[in-house]
């Protein structure tokens, strides 16, 4: 957490391996990564990094399952059958095994964001990057994503998730605050909230 300018994108940057830090070592399940060269980086973000954004970023024109293959397609030891597969099966993880055919227009926002969930997780990644990933969701469906988050964090997942918001953090099990790129608070939540009870503590919105 932080306010605009703390340092949050940049190391949301120098942890997807999309930057590298000029002092200091990072290594991500135990690889080095100031030292590799920027096709390297390619393959470790790849292999180990799973990413859902704010705005989705699913491809216009193409089927939940074709959005989740993507990452696949750089992986030379994956075969088209074997991409359709982990594709069906994170898809079906997140709840949309009803939804594979379906194309971004055809989708809700909670929708598109479990395909962009599903997509982050299609390369079973040591760790997940999520950048606002509830800030163009209404309260429902970011307490959907919440339970969801949850759920995969309680599998063992390793989930970094940068808002604004502090309701969020309520929900995460490590709080980290940033201010003009410094760690000026990072503590355990002693008190995890669970957003499955939230989500059911909701009134039912009526058609």
């Amino acid at each position: 957490m932080g306010t605009s300018g703390s340092g949050k994108s940049t190391l949301l940057n120098l942890l997807g391996c999309l930057d590298t830090p000029t002092s200091g070592e990072y290594y991500l399940d135990g690889a080095k990564v100031r030292e590799m060269g920027k096709a390297e980086r390619a393959v470790l973000r790849n292999r180990k990094i799973g990413f859902v954004f704010q705005s989705y970023n699913l491809l216009p024109k193409t089927t939940a399952i074709e959005n989740v293959e993507l990452p696949l397609m750089y992986n030379v030891n994956v075969s088209a059958t074997q991409r359709r597969e982990k594709a069906i099966k994170s898809l079906v993880s997140v709840g949309l095994g009803d939804r594979l055919m379906h194309k971004s227009n055809q989708m809700s926002g909670g929708q598109m964001q479990r395909v962009a969930i599903a997509r982050a997780l299609v390369n079973d990644p040591v760790i997940i990057l999520a950048d606002e990933a509830t800030g163009n969701l209404d309260t429902r469906t970011s307490y959907e994503i919440l339970v969801l988050f949850q759920e995969l964090h309680s599998t063992g997942r390793t989930i970094i998730f940068v808002t604004h918001n502090p309701e969020i953090a309520q929900f995460c099990s490590r709080n980290i605050i940033l201010r003009d790129g410094h760690i000026v608070e990072d503590k355990m939540n002693e008190k995890v909230l669970s957003a499955k009870e939230v989500l059911d503590a909701l009134p039912i919105e009526k058609e």
